[in-house]
């Protein structure tokens, strides 16, 4: 019997554009999959730039309008991958459409938004999923089968720091990603917004937050050079966390931090050891035991078989990379479709995420602790 077919429409051709047509495309050839992706069309605004990427990436067609893609009958999924202001008119109509989602995170650029989307969603009954991409790296699946298991005990601890530097030129122009009404939030949706993600995946819930932001550089270069403008979102984002579980933590995302360019880490400390993970070094997970005078962290490379995802890849010790991460999502997204179900993090996840970034803002303008 043949495998049925997956009619895919990406919205959006840039960086996360690349990673997520890179993943439907490897994917059945690495795992056994319920669907044969189809690569339909990628949509985009400019007409020249949108059908070199259908042609780079593999899609049949390109367009330019969204609203006429998402209801189109050869379509089955529909993959966002733009800026946050877009996200919910798209998913609205995708969803009406009764097409399965999946969204590139934050949702949206603030909670009311992330809730209509959850909201149409469930109510049209179709899948839903959210890529939080780096819960399927196989070290920090390793990671939270370890936690599950009891193997750190009652976690006290949560740290996660995601440290960038690609802006730390004054020079540098404002791109979207400096502007609110584009993306929302700069380094707390951009990727702190990743730390809170693994803290509630590996820890648990999160109850109170007492958060700080700051800009420092506050105006940039506009694009093309037509002197400066305002930057009026975050460059560096911090919070104090009170998990529900009784354990405490802390988030740091910055984009001003010289040396650092994608350094994504956690550190987890419970009553009888510590697990800790690195995406720069992201086939590693470091585990500590308590074993007396032999104790110490000792580092497993996470590329056996029995771990995570990995039976779909190379033999011990040949290294997998970030966009694998991306491969096991769409391959879980489509596990879920299957099965009816939709795969976390899905939509509400989304909220509850959107929600710690806002409860964060809304601790940065009180200088007090706020609930969640």
């Amino acid at each position: 019997m043949s495998t049925p077919k997956l009619g895919i429409a990406m919205i959006g051709y840039q960086f996360m554009g690349r990673t997520h047509s890179n993943a439907w495309r490897q994917v059945a050839h690495f795992f056994d999959t319920p669907f044969e992706p189809i690569l339909k069309v990628v949509c985009g605004r400019s007409e020249t730039e949108v059908a070199a990427a259908a042609k780079k990436f593999g899609f049949m067609e390109h367009a330019t309008r969204w609203q006429e893609v998402v209801t189109r009958d050869d379509i089955d999924v529909v993959d966002v991958c733009t800026p946050g202001d877009s996200h919910l008119p798209i998913v609205l109509a995708a969803v009406a459409a009764g097409k399965s989602v999946l969204c590139e995170k934050p949702l949206a650029n603030e909670l009311g938004e992330a809730l209509q989307m959850l909201d149409a969603a469930r109510k049209a009954g179709v899948i839903h999923m959210l890529c939080h991409n780096y819960r399927r790296a196989p070290a920090v699946q390793l990671a939270k089968r370890m936690i599950d298991e009891g193997i750190l005990g009652h976690i006290h601890h949560y740290r996660g720091t995601y440290l960038q530097d690609w802006i730390v030129d004054p020079e540098f122009p404002r791109v979207w990603r400096l502007e609110k009404a584009r993306a929302g939030s700069g380094a707390l949706g951009d990727i702190t917004s990743h730390s809170l993600d693994l803290a509630r995946f590996l820890v648990g819930e999160i109850s109170e937050v007492s958060g700080l932001l700051e800009t420092f550089v506050k105006e940039r270069p506009l694009e093309g050079g037509h002197g400066r403008g305002p930057v009026d979102v975050d460059d560096a984002a911090l919070a104090l966390l009170r998990f529900e579980n009784g354990a405490i933590g802390t988030v740091e995302g910055t984009r001003f931090a010289p040396g650092r360019k994608n350094h994504n880490r956690f550190e987890i400390n419970g009553s009888k050891g510590s697990l800790a993970f690195d995406l720069e070094r992201m086939n590693e997970l470091e585990v500590y035991e308590e074993n007396g005078s032999e104790s110490g962290f000792r580092t497993i490379l996470a590329t056996d078989p029995s771990h995570p995802f990995v039976s779909g890849w190379w033999p011990p010790g040949h290294v997998i990379g970030y966009e694998h991460t991306f491969i096991h999502t769409v391959l879980d997204f489509m596990r879920g479709i299957e099965a009816g179900q939709s795969p976390r993090p899905n939509f509400e996840d989304g909220v509850r995420n959107q929600r710690l970034l806002d409860t964060i803002e809304r601790s940065h303008a009180s200088r007090r602790w706020e609930k969640v």
